[in-house]
């Protein structure tokens, strides 16, 4: 059974995760955003079109080329040991066009790290 230091360091840990997902997005850093993922997570990058594997990873690139700046907030989390499950709330500026709406993130923790099992920028449609 987790503690409650245990359980607010888990907090912590998967919100920071955000804070980095974040930064490495808006510095166009490929590789780094690459880490923040399972192996086999899925992303949808279009409403109702998940990808996961090269198809995933080879939309994100094509995304982040484009030089887009996010902003995110974290509306509510709810973690276990291993699991997390984050609601977000992001906004999404490129030259003069501007996307914003809610996520809904499942992260697995491995390794001492937490990463991406689900990423779903949709997650309200």
């Amino acid at each position: 059974m987790s503690s409650t230091v245990d359980t607010v360091d888990l907090v912590r840990e998967a919100e920071e995760h955000g804070h980095r997902y974040v930064a490495a997005f808006n510095a166009g850093d490929i590789a780094a955003l690459d880490t923040m993922y399972t192996e086999d997570a899925i992303s949808v990058w279009e409403p109702g079109s998940p990808l996961s594997g090269q198809a995933r990873k080879d939309a994100l690139r094509e995304f982040i080329a484009q030089k887009p700046k996010m902003t995110a907030s974290l509306r509510e989390s709810h973690v276990t040991a291993d699991t997390a499950l984050l609601v977000v709330d992001w906004t999404i500026e490129m030259g003069t066009e501007k996307f914003s709406g809610v996520g809904l993130d499942v992260l697995r923790r491995r390794g001492g790290q937490w990463l991406f099992a689900v990423d779903n920028p949709y997650g309200e449609q």
